[in-house]
């Protein structure tokens, strides 16, 4: 027979399972709480609330998505690029607008700076350089760009060749490997380069800093080759199909030249008439004129970094490359900008 319960004789009984709490068993005797209805205030709030987070989060995701293809496609953390980008442009107009010698300052840090990360490319690609030289005599020529004469400021830069070349020579003597004479001669018109390339180059920019309101001129090119920068990486990656220079620089194409030349002549004579007081058409001039000098040295650096088989001079600024990475395009843009001062600056009403 069995037990009413219908568990066999025998058969321990069940475990009912822990007593529930006086508190436990009281909430359970409570009624399901009905639903609040869909038309309350709080339930509308709640509502949207929820609907913002999922088209943030949709957003996000998107942006993450495409950054992420840009950065395949060109290499750079777009939103890292941007954020030090924006970082450094405020810098330098506040050292150019409130503390001149300020940029004089900025521009001996970027000085040694990129000396130093060129100098160790070149090393790594076998030429014997000599580091500490070259910094030494470049900061002298920038420091004599700013504070000396025109033509002491020649004197200088000569000087500096001069220096490092004998340099050079005098630590290949005194090394004595057995270096074959086409390696020496290379060493040597490498370091006449690199002090011709940066330290002399530079020193132009400080050249016009220290000229009659040269602060606005010097501000104004180096928007005009943000500005062309600018517009071709964005027309380059939107429109960009017919490489510029293949062999060069792959990813340069005519059409983001195109929105480079856009955009430095738009920016030319916005600058021109409201902050240079140039005539709009010398404004234009200014523009054609700083977008030729920009990709010129953008494209020589490419060179450069083709031949010495990097990608960058370094990685020290995340998303951008190198410090010579940033001025290649700025180092010859300061020369024609000297030139155009000169020729321009007697329009300025």
């Amino acid at each position: 027979m069995t037990d009413p319960s219908g568990d066999a004789p025998g058969d321990p009984p069940e475990d009912p399972g822990p007593a529930l709490t006086r508190r436990e068993a009281a909430q359970a005797r409570k009624a399901p709480e009905e639903p609040e209805p869909s038309g309350t205030f709080p339930a509308q709030v709640r509502s949207a609330r929820s609907e913002f987070e999922s088209q943030v989060a949709h957003a996000r995701a998107e942006f993450e998505e495409a950054n992420e293809r840009i950065k395949q496609r060109t290499g750079r953390d777009l939103i890292v690029a941007i954020l030090i980008g924006v970082s450094l442009a405020i810098v330098l107009i506040g050292s150019l607008v409130f503390v001149k010698w300020g940029f004089l300052a900025l521009a001996l840090a970027a000085l040694v700076s990129g000396l130093f990360e060129f100098c160790r490319a070149l090393r790594t690609a076998g030429r014997r350089v000599d580091v500490i030289p070259h910094i030494v005599v470049g900061v002298c020529v920038v420091l004599a760009g700013y504070f000396l004469s025109s033509w002491l400021h020649w004197v200088t830069t000569i000087a500096a060749v001069a220096v490092v070349i004998v340099w050079r020579l005098i630590g290949q003597m005194a090394a004595r490997d057995g270096r074959s004479y086409g390696d020496v001669l290379a060493d040597v018109m490498v370091a006449g380069f690199v002090q011709l390339y940066v330290p002399f180059l530079a020193s132009l920019c400080v050249v016009l800093l220290s000229q009659e309101r040269g602060e606005w001129w010097v501000l104004a090119f180096i928007a005009v080759v943000i500005a062309a920068d600018t517009g071709a990486y964005a027309t380059g990656l939107t429109f960009g199909k017919h490489p510029m220079a293949p062999l060069i620089s792959p990813k340069k194409t005519w059409e983001g030249f195109a929105g480079a030349g856009l955009a430095a002549l738009v920016a030319g004579v916005l600058l021109g008439l409201f902050m240079l007081g140039i005539p709009w058409w010398a404004g234009l001039i200014t523009g054609a004129v700083i977008l030729l000098a920009a990709t010129t040295g953008d494209l020589a650096e490419s060179m450069i970094k083709r031949d010495l088989g990097i990608k960058d001079m370094s990685s020290w600024i995340p998303g951008h490359g190198g410090v010579l990475d940033r001025l290649d395009s700025v180092l010859p843009s300061g020369l024609a900008a000297l030139i155009l001062y000169y020729l321009l600056s007697p329009l300025v009403a």
